[in-house]
């Protein structure tokens, strides 16, 4: 298996990130497998995702509507209503496995692969993508 950290700049507010630049730089020339694509943090996921068409802002606004920033939360230490970005992993999971053929991810026209992080409170996040060969 062959594996590499990225640091991804999320700043202070919700943000649907996408890293698929990212993770097609890792995966070109690899030839065919799967990469998994893993965020070792308690309150961001990942999502595969058309991006800025607002796709990215309707699924931050969803993800508002569901898990509302307000204080019915028991979890509560960081920023008022932050229990909720600790439930969100849960809607939006922390990993996705792509199929990567002939060096290149195999995504559909309008995919792209996305850090979610609506947690303000860290402004840098961790991706680990990791190839398995085919």
């Amino acid at each position: 298996m062959q594996t590499e950290v990225i640091t991804v700049r999320t700043g202070s507010r919700p943000v649907v990130r996408d890293i698929t630049d990212e993770a097609s730089r890792f995966v070109a020339g690899l030839g065919d497998g799967l990469l998994h694509v893993f965020v070792p943090h308690a309150t961001a996921g990942v999502a595969i995702i058309e991006t800025g068409a607002g796709s990215d802002d309707d699924l931050l606004r969803a993800l508002d509507d569901v898990l509302p920033a307000d204080g019915r939360w028991q979890h509560r230490h960081g920023s008022p209503g932050h229990g909720r970005d600790h439930v969100m992993p849960a809607f939006v999971a922390p990993y996705a496995t792509l199929p990567v053929i002939g060096g290149r991810l195999a995504l559909g026209t309008w995919q792209s692969v996305c850090l979610v992080d609506p947690n303000g409170d860290n402004a840098t996040r961790q991706v680990r993508f990791s190839f398995l060969s085919g």
